[in-house]
């Protein structure tokens, strides 16, 4: 019976060693590349996934200087008609006033101002529509409320390039029934928008 060859532990340890650094950098690499590979991984991050085909969201059509509007449901609190408001003193001209909505005091924008539009007079079928996303809460004067209707994200197309200015940087884009797609998250979350209670006595 041959005996084994007598094992060379400083060869074994080597190994170890080597194969523990190979590791080591792997797992743990240099700060440039861990840099690369973290701005590789925010721009990943950072791209927005593409809404699934078919995918849409209820959307609420309403009338506004003639012009045909659409919002997402899901900030649309209520629908309120506009029977009487207060104004307020030393606010920007696109904030038509307060009005009392079950209990609460809810300030009230004339996007017809506020995206320069012309200006017609208010009737009997004007509306308010509340919005809000948990945070802040306002009202949109309408002409007419059309209804409810299922929009698919294809439909819904970039703005176009006449559209530019105030009114565009609130917009989702235009369906192809000329409708202007606006984007409530952006209008509830614009600190331009927000109206100071503190008024001068």
């Amino acid at each position: 019976m041959t005996r084994p060859d007598p094992i060379d532990w400083d060869a074994v340890k080597q190994r170890i060693e080597a194969a523990g650094q190979r590791l080591e950098e792997e797992f743990a690499p240099p700060a440039d590349k861990r840099r690369a590979l973290l701005e590789a991984r925010a721009r990943a991050l950072a791209v927005a996934p593409a809404p699934a085909p078919g995918a849409g969201f209820d959307a609420l059509e309403f009338t506004l200087a003639r012009e045909h509007y659409a919002i997402d449901t899901v900030w649309v609190r209520e629908v309120y008609p506009l029977r009487e408001f207060t104004q307020l003193p030393g606010t920007p001209a696109f904030v038509l006033g307060i009005v009392h909505v079950r209990g609460r005091v809810v300030s009230v924008l004339d996007l017809k101002r506020f995206f320069d539009m012309p200006q017609i007079g208010l009737s009997d079928l004007n509306k308010v529509i509340v919005l809000s996303n948990g945070t802040m809460e306002f009202g949109i004067l309408a002409d007419t409320i059309v209804g409810v209707r299922r929009l698919l994200h294809a439909e819904v197309q970039e703005a176009l390039p006449t559209l530019t200015g105030i009114r565009a940087d609130y917009l989702l884009g235009i369906t192809s029934r000329r409708e202007v797609v606006l984007d409530a998250h952006k209008l509830l979350s614009d600190p331009a928008i927000v109206v100071c209670a503190d008024v001068g006595d």
